[in-house]
């Protein structure tokens, strides 16, 4: 099913359809602030494990973010932070990064097998906000690649997205032109702050 959603004016029929099915264990493709994802709730056991299914991996090898739609969560799943990552974070989110924090006892045990981390996403996109605050939960999230092409590629235009993965998910969400670029990963687990990636993110929120 394909819904059709405009940022700047959303329809809150089609929210409620999108979180009905998410608390139903159903498996979303929705727009962030970079590419379109794969999504679940984080509550739905069997819908992380379909995730995985169709991304062809382990739940305890998986590199999963858990999207929020503000830093209120973040005492749900990871330890305390120390004062200047949460500096860094209030000023980075919303938007395209992902912090690897140190997770803690409340993550999912089908994902904390053999792992110390999470990452944590706030895209600033007002749907994928809307759908994370409705929910009452954030969501597993996966970019979407296409694995069939030795290059990365981040599917953007939403039609597309349907007919290569509209018989996987339940809803995919047609939010406009996806991004090319993916988040900016930075892990603030250890001793000292680490670039994982540089997506789209500028590092000068590092700074």
């Amino acid at each position: 099913m394909l819904l059709r959603i405009n940022e700047n004016n959303i329809a809150y029929e089609s929210i409620s359809q999108i979180v009905a099915c998410l608390k139903d264990g159903g498996i979303i493709i929705y727009p962030t602030d970079t590419v379109y994802a794969l999504g679940c709730d984080i509550t739905h056991t069997r819908a992380i494990e379909r995730i995985c299914k169709i991304k062809n991996i382990k739940p305890e090898k998986s590199n999963f973010s858990f999207v929020c739609s503000d830093l209120s969560h973040l005492s749900e799943y990871a330890k305390a932070i120390p004062n200047h990552i949460f500096r860094i974070m209030k000023k980075a989110l919303p938007g395209p990064y992902t912090f690897i924090l140190e997770a803690n006892n409340n993550v999912p045990k089908l994902l904390k097998q053999n792992k110390k981390t999470v990452g944590i996403r706030v895209p600033n996109n007002a749907i994928c906000k809307e759908i994370v605050e409705r929910l009452g939960n954030p969501l597993i999230s996966s970019s979407l690649v296409d694995t069939n092409d030795d290059i990365v590629e981040y599917f953007a235009d939403p039609e597309i997205i349907l007919q290569q993965f509209g018989e996987i998910a339940d809803i995919v969400i047609d939010g406009g032109f996806g991004n090319l670029y993916p988040s900016t990963i930075i892990d603030c687990s250890g001793n000292e702050i680490e670039v994982i990636r540089e997506g789209l993110g500028s590092l000068e929120v590092l700074s």
